[in-house]
């Protein structure tokens, strides 16, 4: 199936950029995604067993969606101190609690500062450049656009759900209500009036940022630069500036700066749409029950010729 997209003189490919290094979980871009929008709300609801990271997920009805990672591993202090402890033959000890007073009572300044850190990412639909949802919808209801955004037509999209299974990154989804797909536009609406979309408008620290996709992958290659040479030497780019047969989906639209493995944000380490996937795996077995038929026809022909010269 060819690709359907918009075509506009002049027009150059945007894209999203975000900084997990700078995000700090405010929430602020998935409140203004909503707003413009007019998505409904999840339900912020405080309860028992409850989290700030209500959302949960991706959704129908939400288009931007701030993941809460805990980093479990022990700070480079704590290494220290166990190295030590194990020269001193001091393994096996129960380990000190800092935020224990003496006591007995808990120091809550101490345990705030000795709290796991967190880090935050602003998940969102990746406008990939294969996208296997495009290529998955009967209907044409997913676009291309002439920013090379991806835009789902919701007035002409049938609920079939092809896209869904289709999506390598579980960003598509089925509105509860009226059945059709939903996922981010990239405000395609706010692009062609020269609006930057309204999640990276509210961003307060600049961790999402938008503009003409090679300027991002150019400015954000240096940011990695800039991290390794503070000593942060886990910092890469998720989606951008990987080799040809290395990229993920051909590349992703929107791009994340990380600094953990991408299993740690639920985003995969692989991310060919299955619907891609399986093109070659397709074609070779189309072919191959091709042959098998021919090979079927000229078996009976052969036998039908040696039954006439009897």
């Amino acid at each position: 199936m060819s690709e359907r997209a918009i075509t506009k003189p002049g027009a150059e490919r945007m894209g999203f950029f975000t900084d997990t290094t700078v995000c700090i979980g405010c929430k602020a871009c998935e409140v203004a995604c909503k707003q413009w929008n007019d998505l409904p709300a999840d339900g912020s609801q405080f309860r028992k067993g409850g989290s700030y990271d209500y959302t949960g997920e991706l959704s129908a009805s939400t288009w931007r969606h701030v993941r809460f990672v805990e980093l479990l591993e022990p700070s480079e202090e704590r290494r220290t101190q166990a190295a030590e402890a194990l020269a001193a033959g001091a393994g096996g000890q129960a380990p000190a609690l800092p935020a224990t007073g003496g006591d007995g009572g808990v120091d809550i300044a101490r345990a705030v500062a000795d709290m796991d850190r967190w880090v935050f990412m602003s998940d969102v639909c990746k406008h990939c450049t294969n996208a296997g949802c495009l290529d998955a919808c009967p209907t044409g209801a997913l676009i291309r656009t002439e920013f090379q955004t991806v835009f789902l037509q919701p007035d002409v999209c049938n609920g079939c759900g092809y896209c869904i299974s289709a999506c390598p990154f579980g960003v598509v989804d089925r509105d509860r209500i009226d059945g059709r797909a939903g996922k981010c536009t990239l405000c395609y609406d706010r692009l062609q009036d020269g609006l930057e979309p309204a999640c990276a408008k509210a961003c307060p620290t600049d961790s999402i940022q938008f503009g003409p996709y090679d300027d991002l992958v150019e400015i954000d290659s240096e940011r990695v630069a800039t991290l390794h040479g503070r000593g942060v030497e886990g910092a890469y780019l998720y989606g951008a500036g990987d080799e040809p047969d290395e990229q993920l989906a051909g590349g992703l639209g929107a791009f994340f700066l990380l600094t953990v493995p991408p299993e740690r944000f639920g985003l995969p380490a692989q991310a060919e749409s299955p619907i891609q996937e399986n093109v070659v795996p397709a074609t070779l077995a189309a072919i191959g029950a091709g042959l098998l038929a021919a090979a079927g026809v000229a078996a009976t022909l052969l036998g039908a010729a040696r039954r006439t010269r009897r």
